[in-house]
């Protein structure tokens, strides 16, 4: 009777990494577990640089700090309910994992509730709060929800980034010129899509 029952749990073993490894398959291929940095991933469509008006910064940007590549920690009070501990492993310790697709919507977080229909919405980092994105511009609200939730991810254009304060790395990584990590830059048939983590963006405005 041992036998059976070692060979059902072999099965059930098996088939579990089966659905681990479905799962991790149907994953973009910066999301999935072990996955290489983005820059090898070629994020960015193969591209080392990107024309204008993209702002290209270089690895120092990330070098290591005080705290992962950022000076200090995520604000302890961010916007829109999103979790500081999230934000502070997505922005200053990662380089190519991201909050889950969708986290924009779901229940906890209020980003949805609370963000203008009519009027662009400014965007501030979560370490530093300076301004990365102001959105939508030359689109309605409905176009960039919408193009949001088919990525599963806020997405901006190259209009509503604010290039005072971002880069783009070789590879399409986006970060702030302090070295918070905030996305990558997948461009599609319409141009650059920079696809953002809301707990990278949801800093409150300076005092």
């Amino acid at each position: 009777r041992a036998l059976p029952a070692a060979a059902a749990a072999l099965l059930a073993a098996a088939a579990a990494l089966a659905l681990a490894a479905l799962y991790s398959a149907s994953l973009p291929a910066d999301r999935r577990p072990g996955s290489a940095p983005a820059a090898q991933l070629d994020m960015g469509n193969g591209k080392s640089a990107f024309g204008a008006p993209v702002v290209m910064g270089t690895e120092a940007l990330m070098a290591k700090k005080a705290h992962g590549t950022c000076s200090k920690p995520a604000s302890e009070d961010l916007l829109w309910n999103v979790d500081v501990k999230t934000a502070d492993r997505i922005c200053c310790k990662n380089r190519h994992y991201a909050e889950h697709s969708g986290y924009f919507s779901t229940s906890a977080v209020t980003w949805l509730d609370d963000v203008s229909r009519s009027e662009p919405t400014e965007y501030f980092d979560a370490v530093h709060s300076k301004r990365v994105f102001v959105g939508p511009r030359g689109r309605s609200f409905e176009e960039f929800l919408a193009e949001s939730r088919a990525h599963g991810w806020p997405s901006f254009r190259d209009d509503e980034v604010d290039w005072d304060n971002v880069r783009i790395l070789p590879g399409g990584e986006c970060v702030t010129v302090d070295g918070v990590h905030l996305g990558h830059n997948l461009p599609d048939k319409k141009g650059n899509r920079y696809c953002i983590n809301l707990v990278c963006i949801a800093g409150k405005p300076p005092q």
